[in-house]
């Protein structure tokens, strides 16, 4: 039998665990690829074994393609089954991210599923822990699924460590956690509740928090926020999350956009453009569990959260065009777009942030459709002052994540010039995400900065692939940690 290199974790229904050998009569996961028109098998199993599952796989005249699966019968063990994966090396870790997260969908409503992929190093190995739990994700809160998670997954490595296997549980259970926020639907996660459910996750691990309500919002003058959460039932609320280690080497402020639901206000999103509005909130779902992650993994760097948290409704008393806000570092902002209030409510998040002077400050929203325009729906966009915005690229390209780094334009600032205040909330449709970053760059001053717009990657509108489920995908959650940790 398997013997195992650290105990099991529990997240929902499924159970991880590194084992040093592969039980040859269990169901197995094994890499698999084409050249020349003859299918291999490159993950180093038994020959008798790889043998068996090439003739079948070559039977049923399988693609290899990468990240294609196709199950057979375990040659070995009849009660049990191979699922074949395509081989995939455009990016060494993490395509076996890829690999697992495909292996472990693929394998669910079983018991126990081995992963037995060829690799060369403790951190890819912690990566199939990693795609492992991120495949194997599912939101259940309203719906159940059809089959259950495979129960028990075995990652065959002789990498195998408390340490990597900690730090892999920890990001995947951090990613999921930020996509159960974005999947919870608005009339269970409003900016009270979240501010709650962050108070929560946030003690839970040690962390100091402190939640300014709408009467805190008042006297602290926090105008874009009571300006944006005007509408609505539910009061907009700013949380600030810290996590300050004793060896300190360092402080990183972020802030999260948070609009728990986005009717556009009085600039109405059409019927086809408001619904998945309940994602708007991902931003700051994101730095929240950057922080935990950070703590749980011990960084040793000062992190604090800003979660920047309001509705954006139409109602009464909700915000109009044509208003003008003052903040509370004086830079006043005329309102020619209700909807474009997440860097209304962002820009209080940095002024608070940069006023306990960090060495940087990173904001993560999804704050533009001009995101996916220029982007697509998988690559990220970053803008910022130089240092800041490369650092923060380059942990997307160790991390795994598709990232670029934007430019910010000086001339398309002038767009948003405003004949009754200092500057409008919304300016040229050119460029768009690019016009976003330049009104945050007001609120930062000298602070060195990044901004992040994941407001196509956040959301897969699409179908499965790799590890990434329908829905929520928690993108750039291990950017930030990774950032966090260099």
């Amino acid at each position: 039998m398997a013997t195992c290199w650290t105990d099991s974790y529990d997240r929902g229904m499924t159970k991880y665990q590194f084992v040093s050998e592969l039980d040859l009569h269990s169901n197995i996961v094994l890499a698999v690829t084409k050249k020349d028109g003859a299918l291999s098998v490159v993950s180093p199993v038994d020959e008798k074994l790889a043998e068996g599952v090439e003739l079948a796989l070559t039977t049923l005249d399988f693609s290899a393609k990468p990240l294609s699966t196709l199950t057979v019968v375990n040659p070995l063990d009849s009660s049990k089954v191979v699922v074949a994966v395509g081989l995939c090396t455009e990016h060494a870790t993490e395509s076996l991210r890829h690999m697992a997260g495909v292996a472990t969908r693929t394998a669910a409503g079983r018991d126990e599923m081995a992963i037995c992929f060829p690799h060369e190093t403790a951190e890819q190995a912690g990566a199939i822990i990693e795609g492992a739990g991120l495949g194997a994700y599912v939101f259940d809160a309203y719906k159940k699924p059809a089959k259950s998670p495979v129960a028990l997954i075995n990652v065959v490595s002789s990498f195998g460590s408390d340490d990597v296997f900690n730090r892999a549980l920890v990001l995947s259970n951090a990613v999921n956690a930020v996509r159960d926020l974005e999947n919870t639907t608005p009339n269970f996660l409003n900016p009270v509740t979240f501010a709650e459910e962050a108070e929560k996750v946030a003690l839970e691990v040690g962390l100091s928090v402190k939640i300014f309500d709408e009467k805190a919002l008042e006297a602290e003058k926090l105008n874009g926020l009571l300006q944006v959460g005007r509408g609505s039932a539910s009061a907009p609320r700013l949380v600030r999350v810290e996590y300050n280690p004793a060896d300190a080497e360092g402080f990183t402020a972020l802030v999260g956009k948070g609009i728990t639901f986005d009717t556009g206000g009085y600039s109405l999103k059409p019927s086809t453009a408001i619904t998945e509005m309940k994602t708007d909130m991902t931003g700051a779902a994101t730095v929240l569990h950057a922080v935990v992650a950070a703590a749980k993994l011990g960084v040793k760097r000062r992190v604090v959260a800003w979660l920047c948290l309001a509705e954006n409704m139409v109602s009464g008393t909700a915000g109009r065009p044509d208003d003008v806000i003052v903040y509370r570092n004086g830079i006043s902002v005329e309102i020619n777009n209700t909807d474009a209030e997440g860097r209304l409510v962002m820009a209080d998040g940095l002024i608070m942030g940069c006023e306990e002077n960090p060495d940087e400050i990173i904001d993560i929203a999804t704050l533009t459709g001009a995101q996916m325009v220029a982007l697509g729906n998988r690559t990220t966009g970053i803008m910022g002052t130089d240092e800041v915005r490369d650092a923060v690229v380059a942990a997307a390209r160790r991390a795994g994540e598709p990232a670029w780094g934007m430019p910010l334009p000086a001339e398309l600032r002038s767009s948003l010039d405003s004949e009754c205040a200092d500057m409008k909330n919304s300016g040229s449709r050119f460029g768009g995400m690019l016009v976003a970053g330049l009104f945050l760059k007001e609120f930062v001053g000298k602070t060195p900065w990044a901004h992040i717009d994941i407001a196509g990657p956040s959301f897969n509108r699409e179908g499965e692939w790799g590890y990434q489920p329908k829905g929520a995908t928690g993108v750039m959650l291990r950017t930030l940690v990774e950032h966090l940790a260099r």
